[in-house]
C-alpha cells in the first residue's frame, strides 16, 4: 500500500488553530478613533503602523473601523476565512494575512454577504479578493485588499484565528484596532488606543487655529529655516558661483 509522506500530514498546534476570544476594546474608543483621518492616526502611531499602500480600497464604501479579528492562512487556501465568520463579533474588521499570496482570492461575494449578516464591519486582506463587482454591489460594506483575480481558494487548511498576523508589514494582534479611509489602513495597538486618542483629540484642537490660517494663505515657512540652519545648509544663488 502507498501511503503519503508524514511530512504532508497536518497536525493541530501552531499553524492549525483557533482561539474563539479576544480582549476588544472599549467601543466608545474605537468609534472615536474612527472620527480621525488616517494620516492623523499614522502620525501619531510615529508612521510605523501603516499598512503597505498596496493595500487599498476595493470598494466605493471606504470607511472601516473595528478591533482586529485575525486570520492567517495558508496561501492558496481559505478555510480559516470561512470559519473566522462563527468567532467574529458584530463590529469586528476581519483582517486576513495571506503570506502576501498573488495567486488565489480568500474570498469574494458569498463571504462578504455572510459577512455583513454576522454585523462584521468590513474585512482587510493583504492578498487577493474575488467578485469585486458584486460585492460592491451590497452597497455598504467595505473591502480593502491588494489587487482583484477570478481565482478562487482551496478550503483544507491549514490556518489560525485570533493570533498575532503580519498584514501590510504591520504586526497585527487581535484586538487591535484598525482604522481604514481612502488614504490607507492604520492600526492602533489595542494597549495604546486611549493614548493615542488623547494626543489626537489634544492635536486637533491646538491644530485648528494653524490649518485654518493654512488655509487663508497666513503661514510662514521660518521652521524650515530654523532646521536647515542648524544641520548649517546655506542657500545659494547660481549667480553667486558666476
Amino acid at each position: 500500500m502507498v501511503s503519503k509522506p508524514k511530512s504532508a500530514e497536518m497536525h493541530p498546534g501552531p499553524g492549525f488553530r483557533i482561539r474563539l476570544d479576544m480582549e476588544r476594546p472599549d467601543p466608545a474608543g474605537v468609534a472615536a478613533l474612527g472620527a480621525f483621518p488616517t494620516p492623523n492616526i499614522s502620525d501619531l502611531t510615529n508612521r510605523l503602523y501603516a499598512m503597505h499602500t498596496a493595500i487599498k480600497p476595493m470598494t466605493s464604501t471606504a470607511t472601516i473601523v473595528g478591533p482586529a479579528l485575525t486570520v492567517r492562512c495558508y496561501p492558496g487556501d481559505n478555510l480559516m476565512v470561512h470559519k473566522s465568520l462563527d468567532v467574529a463579533q458584530p463590529g469586528d474588521v476581519v483582517v486576513i494575512d495571506t503570506s502576501t499570496s498573488s495567486m488565489n482570492a480568500v474570498l469574494g461575494d458569498l463571504i462578504s454577504t455572510k459577512a455583513r449578516h454576522r454585523g462584521i464591519a468590513g474585512f482587510v486582506v493583504d492578498g487577493l479578493i474575488r467578485d469585486q463587482p458584486a460585492i460592491e454591489a451590497l452597497g455598504d460594506f467595505p473591502v480593502f485588499a491588494r489587487g482583484i483575480t477570478p481565482i478562487g481558494p482551496l478550503h483544507r487548511g491549514p490556518g489560525e484565528i485570533n493570533h498575532p498576523i503580519s498584514a501590510g508589514g504591520v504586526v497585527v494582534h487581535p484586538g487591535d484596532v484598525i482604522v481604514g479611509d481612502e488614504c490607507g489602513v492604520v492600526v492602533v495597538p489595542h494597549a495604546n488606543v486611549g493614548e493615542v486618542l488623547r494626543r489626537l483629540q489634544e492635536q486637533s484642537a491646538a491644530e485648528s487655529d494653524y490649518t485654518d490660517a493654512v488655509a487663508r494663505g497666513d503661514f510662514s515657512n521660518d521652521w524650515v529655516d530654523t532646521i536647515l540652519d542648524a544641520h548649517g545648509v546655506v542657500a545659494e544663488s547660481a549667480l553667486d558661483r558666476v
